[in-house]
């Protein structure tokens, strides 16, 4: 009875701190995942007021979070968007892994940890949070953004690609042989193509069996068909978080939206708990011997998934606007970092492995929310500071008006070489060469009139989100720029 008493009173101390740290963030416009990060690392392992009595069911709802949320992210879409997606953006998913995969590996062969940690914080710092990035698109409103559906495509191709990494990963790690390890990927593999191919094809059959006019009986069959299909890839080595998106696109019309109304509080609830769950279980104490290659991989990788995101929105037609905004928003790593990097600290592969991971991810999943909110304005800002510098070293100089005679001019606006003829017809060489030259200077004719004309131009329409078309460009979402 008493432990009892002390898990109450520790959960309800959790969820009232959460929405308090929540309001805070919300009087201020940004978002409160950071906060709720430092609150479980002030609370957790090392912290000032480690927590005991309640650290089971904190585990078992940052699960359910995390599934909550690329649920919820599912919903937003169906099957037919998902399926195109992943044909025109299949190329940003290997240049994805090319610039964030490599610079993990190269540090973990330079610290001297060997090919099979190379293998583990490549992925580390390779995959992006989509829990993260789920809370983070809906906090700042860019849920219709048009450069959405190419930061879901990447997230997507990142997920599915954790089918064939994680058991990639598994198997090196326990030395077994090539014949287990490959049965073990085919499984994975032909778990996630017919969970998929359900979706595509059968997904209307599915909202027709879920469907019901009561919101009690609609909540309880979304969510316990969610977290049994969740289950089930988990436990044939597929992840959870695929799963359960999986779901989400699989639904679709009314029961989609209706879905989304109900669920959407639990969602927040329960991935409140998920990054405090994560902050819990971080030592303090661990950091500070590998916060500097941390650190150092953290600005490396921040920026190679800026520049992917970047490359991706461009490949896309998305306008720059939108390609700065998906750079940053997939800067954020999470859950499928820390459970890569656990899989090695479990095996014993390199004790320095879990604290360099923690602490890599513990700074991009605060930097992450950050970087999603102010690398567009940042970016666009330094562009146009550049474009003024460009342009003042461009413009002729201004006309000499001190009347001085000589080889520098007439005092008349006229070069030292112009003749009658020039003179009287405004045509000569001088810093003065007429009113056209004027005109030009005032206009800074430096191109980048150029690129205002690019920036304005009319961007083709990505598929829309389920129950309505995506805003255009310009049509800016409360928090998506600078403060």
């Amino acid at each position: 009875m008493h432990s009892y008493a002390v898990f109450l009173i520790e959960f309800g101390a959790i969820i009232l701190g959460l929405g308090l740290l929540g309001r805070f963030a919300g009087r201020f416009q940004f978002s409160p995942i950071p906060l709720y990060l430092l609150a479980g690392l002030a609370f957790g392992e090392g912290g000032l007021l480690p927590l005991g009595a309640s650290e089971d069911f904190v585990a078992i709802g940052a699960e359910i979070g995390v599934i909550l949320l690329l649920l919820m992210l599912g919903l937003e879409y169906t099957a037919s968007d998902l399926v195109s997606n992943l044909k025109t953006q299949y190329p940003a998913g290997l240049v994805d892994f090319t610039f964030n995969a490599l610079p993990g590996a190269v540090m973990a062969l330079l610290l001297g940890w060997g090919g099979v940690a190379a293998v583990v914080l490549a992925g580390v710092t390779w995959i992006s949070s989509s829990g993260v990035i789920a809370k983070v698109l809906g906090d700042l409103g860019r849920l219709g953004n048009r450069e959405t559906p190419v930061i879901l495509s990447v997230l997507v191709l990142e997920d599915l690609a954790m089918a064939v990494y994680l058991p990639i990963v598994t198997a090196l790690v326990a030395g077994v042989g090539i014949a287990q390890g490959s049965l073990t990927l085919a499984i994975a593999l032909g778990v996630a193509g017919a969970v998929l191919f359900i979706a595509v094809r059968y997904g209307r059959l599915i909202s027709r069996f879920v469907s019901s006019d009561d919101p009690e009986k609609l909540l309880l069959v979304v969510l316990g068909l969610t977290l049994l299909v969740a289950g089930l890839a988990q436990q044939l080595q597929v992840s959870a978080a695929v799963g359960a998106f999986l779901v989400g696109i699989a639904l679709s019309g009314e029961v989609a939206e209706g879905a989304h109304n109900l669920l959407s509080p639990l969602r927040d609830l329960f991935a409140a708990v998920f990054f405090v769950f994560f902050g819990l279980h971080t030592d303090p104490e661990s950091i500070p011997p590998v916060i500097l290659p941390a650190l150092a991989l953290a600005v490396v990788t921040a920026l190679t998934k800026i520049a992917t995101g970047y490359w991706a929105a461009k490949r896309a037609e998305i306008s720059v606007k939108g390609r700065w905004r998906a750079g940053g928003t997939l800067v954020a790593r999470g859950e499928f970092s820390i459970v890569i990097a656990g899989i090695a600290v479990t095996a014993g592969v390199e004790p320095d492995l879990g604290p360099l991971a923690t602490a890599y991810v513990l700074v991009l999943v605060i930097v992450g929310p950050l970087a999603a909110r102010y690398t567009e304005p940042i970016a666009l800002r330094v562009t146009e500071w550049r474009a003024a510098r460009q342009a003042e070293r461009q413009a002729p100089p201004p006309p000499d008006g001190g009347g001085a005679a000589g080889p520098a001019g007439d005092g008349a606006g006229n070069g030292p070489g112009d003749t009658g003829a020039e003179k009287a017809a405004g045509t000569g060489t001088g810093a003065g060469a007429g009113p056209e030259a004027d005109a030009e200077a005032d206009a800074g004719t430096d191109g980048t009139d150029t690129c205002a004309e690019a920036e304005a131009a009319e961007v083709p329409r990505l598929p829309a989100q389920r129950g309505g078309t995506a805003p255009a460009e310009d049509e800016r979402s409360p928090g998506s720029g600078g403060m």
